[in-house]
């Protein structure tokens, strides 16, 4: 790590000092040496920041340092286990915006990214939305039918490096909380700094969200309510993305939602599901529902979605946790909540099922009886999380998005519907989707499962045989050289191809009874 990302980390820690958001340490337990830091960093804290809100500071200072600090921030809002759920539910609404770049330069970035196909876009405006990686023109594109209104999405100049530099700088402070907070320990900060680097890479290349936007579009071209742009290929490249214009109302704007005769409460029922639909069915979900991106069509009273530089993926191991885990709280059976985590892995099988049970029940019965504005699965999910770590459960990278967009959707949901009830609105995907996994159907896909694996086993076992085939002629021709045989080497030989051959008789018992 060079001089200057030193530089860039010592500016970050004096912006974050001066915009008061080591204040966040107040009260926790951290190292004697750590709390004499934060003491001296509060003494240059502006006077002003200790008007607003602790978390308002935390804002503010990530969004003076940055892309890639924005970025953290809405990292940071899915892990509760950490920060603290109150610190989290307010970074989950972090808005990614910044100060447009000059739309002078728009022009030129065009014809470079498109060449000739950039004459087709006319009547550009100037940007309608600013983010920390790219901002948002409206423009028309001429077309062999005519004029169409489009939207236009172009990378910042030079971001690419910027965020670069500045995951180096990250990359140290992880290694440095790791090392002196214990708690930090099971945040897994490198790995998380690893999803932001990989995240940002394909953020940075806008070919790859339109096809996001074709593959989500696919999944849901038999469902209703809700919606995603088109995009138009020949007018899209690396740094541009363009997509049909959106005539809608943004779901934030609930008197206008009103005003149009939409009907709040359906419309948030019909987000949450088909999110849950995206994540549980399909395993591929828009990760980045926040009230932004998503808009009200007053033609269908549906949701259009924008912005798809965040998506998330979980396989399907994850899409039946998942989809269980929400069923066990709905239905009060505990105990197979626990048993989904230790099945799946999440929880070491050295604690008993009876005791995490027992304090997953410690979560769920709370609710029993309560209002629907008192119940949360954004919060039941954080508690969850740290209930496990009490029985050594790691953070989970590939539930991460999922955790996030959990508590942007439900936000979401409740500003169009304030009595709004999660639960309730999960239960029937929920339901039917763990009725078909245990049933006839369910039973037939995992049979398919096991055997589409131990096919691709097969394929691979005559490469595996030559491989060992080779390790074990060198094997024996240095042994040959050596003029005597080492038992050992022997022993060796005939045990490995011993253990092949019972290793392919198991196989095809398998295979058997999976058919």
């Amino acid at each position: 790590m060079g001089v200057a990302t030193y530089i860039r980390l010592a500016r970050a820690g004096y912006v974050l000092a001066r915009e008061g958001a080591f204040s966040l340490a107040e009260g926790q337990p951290i190292p004697p040496s750590a709390r004499l830091l934060v003491g001296l960093a509060r003494l240059i804290e502006k006077r002003d920041v200790r008007k607003t809100g602790r978390v308002t500071r935390l804002a503010n200072a990530l969004t003076r340092l940055g892309p890639v600090y924005v970025k953290l921030g809405q990292v940071l809002a899915t892990r509760r286990d950490v920060i603290g759920f109150e610190v989290a539910s307010d970074l989950a609404t972090l808005q990614d915006a910044l100060p447009p770049f000059d739309a002078k330069l728009v022009p030129g970035l065009l014809a470079e990214a498109l060449g000739p196909n950039a004459d087709r876009l006319t009547d550009i405006s100037p940007p309608l939305a600013a983010a920390s990686i790219a901002q948002v023109h409206k423009a028309v594109l001429q077309t062999p039918s005519g004029p169409k209104t489009v939207a236009i999405k172009l990378l910042r100049p030079g971001i690419k490096e910027r965020f670069a530099s500045d995951l180096d700088g990250l990359y140290a402070l992880a290694g440095v909380a790791e090392r002196f907070l214990p708690s930090a320990k099971r945040f897994n900060g490198r790995m998380v700094v690893d999803a932001l680097a990989r995240s940002a890479q394909l953020e940075m290349d806008l070919r790859m969200e339109a096809a996001a936007i074709s593959e989500l579009g696919e999944n849901l071209k038999d469902d209703t309510g809700f919606e995603v742009p088109d995009v138009y290929w020949e007018q899209t490249g690396r740094s541009v993305l363009t997509t049909s214009w959106i005539e809608a109302i943004p779901v934030r704007d609930t008197d206008r939602l009103d005003a149009a005769g939409i009907d709040r409460p359906k419309l948030a029922l019909t987000l949450i599901r088909s999110f849950l639909l995206q994540a549980i069915r399909d395993g591929y979900f828009h990760a980045d529902m926040h009230p932004g991106n998503l808009f009200a069509d007053p033609a269908t009273g549906g949701i259009i979605a924008v912005d798809f530089g965040i998506m998330g993926r979980i396989g399907k191991r994850e899409q039946r946790f998942l989809a269980e885990i929400l069923y066990g709280f709905i239905t009060r059976d505990y105990r197979r909540v626990a048993e989904r985590h230790i099945d799946i892995g999440y929880v070491p099988d050295t604690h008993t099922i009876d005791d995490f049970a027992q304090a997953i029940r410690a979560i769920g019965e709370p609710l029993v009886g309560r209002g629907a504005d008192e119940i949360s699965m954004a919060r039941v999910l954080a508690q969850l999380i740290e209930v496990t770590e009490l029985f050594d459960m790691r953070a989970r990278p590939e539930l991460v998005l999922l955790q996030k967009n959990m508590v942007l959707v439900e936000g979401t949901a409740r500003i169009l519907d304030p009595q709004f009830n999660m639960w309730t609105a999960a239960e029937p995907v929920v339901t039917q989707w763990v009725t078909r996994a245990i049933g006839p159907q369910g039973k037939l896909d995992l049979a398919r499962e096991a055997v589409d694996e131990a096919v691709d086993l097969v394929k691979r076992v005559p490469a595996l045989a030559r491989r060992a085939e080779v390790v074990l002629t060198r094997i024996e021709a240095d042994q040959i050289r050596q003029t005597r045989r080492d038992p050992l080497i022997e022993t060796l030989k005939w045990g490995t191809l011993a253990t092949m051959g019972l290793a392919i008789i198991a196989l095809v018992i398998n295979i058997a009874g999976a058919l």
